[in-house]
């Protein structure tokens, strides 16, 4: 059974034990979404393309779009369903609102593509096979176990949540944590 008053928290990565700065104007879960849009990691995604095969117009669909567009729908989802969980726990109207759900969705999917290489799933298997069948296997001696499987076993959601938790403006952990998607080591992906 979830406990969803523990799934809110406003505490911000490296901000522990300071007040959240909530106004009546902002959320912080709204401030998350902002974050992002003005991180260089999220203005990078302008650069690299959403593969369409054979698109039938000119438009250039970038992961940038994709991921604003993935927002919208994500905001849309996340109000739905919190105005369904607030009516089923109506206790928790002290201290989550539909948009505050709304807020937190809308984030993780802005941010859902940050960090993936390009070319996707395609992209990366190329990093994996670069460090375990080519040029890259060099660096082996030079690294760590864990940090050679994260690059052996490679994956786009692991390096974004790095480039996330590492933002100066750091994010809630509720944006962290509903962007998480595979919350696990890569040493026991390589296990398993």
């Amino acid at each position: 059974m979830v406990d969803w008053k523990n799934c809110f928290p406003k505490t911000r990565l490296g901000r522990e034990g300071k007040p959240p700065h909530e106004s009546e104007d902002r959320s912080e879960f709204e401030v998350d979404y902002d974050r992002i849009v003005f991180s260089a990691a999220f203005r990078r995604m302008q650069d690299k393309t959403q593969v369409m095969p054979l698109p039938e117009s000119d438009f250039v669909h970038t992961r940038l779009t994709h991921s604003l567009e993935a927002s919208c729908v994500g905001r849309s989802l996340g109000k739905i369903v919190g105005v369904k969980i607030l009516k089923q726990y109506p206790d928790l109207r002290d201290i989550v609102t539909p948009s505050d759900f709304a807020a937190i969705v809308a984030s993780a999917c802005l941010a859902h593509d940050i960090g993936n290489p390009p070319f996707g799933h395609s992209g990366e298997d190329a990093i994996r096979d670069y460090f375990l069948n080519g040029n890259g296997k060099q660096f082996e001696k030079e690294l760590t176990e864990h940090q050679w499987k994260d690059l052996t076993n490679f994956e786009g959601n692991a390096s974004g949540f790095r480039l996330l938790a590492n933002l100066k403006a750091k994010l809630t952990y509720s944006a962290l944590a509903a962007f998480t998607k595979y919350p696990r080591s890569s040493k026991k992906k390589a296990m398993d």
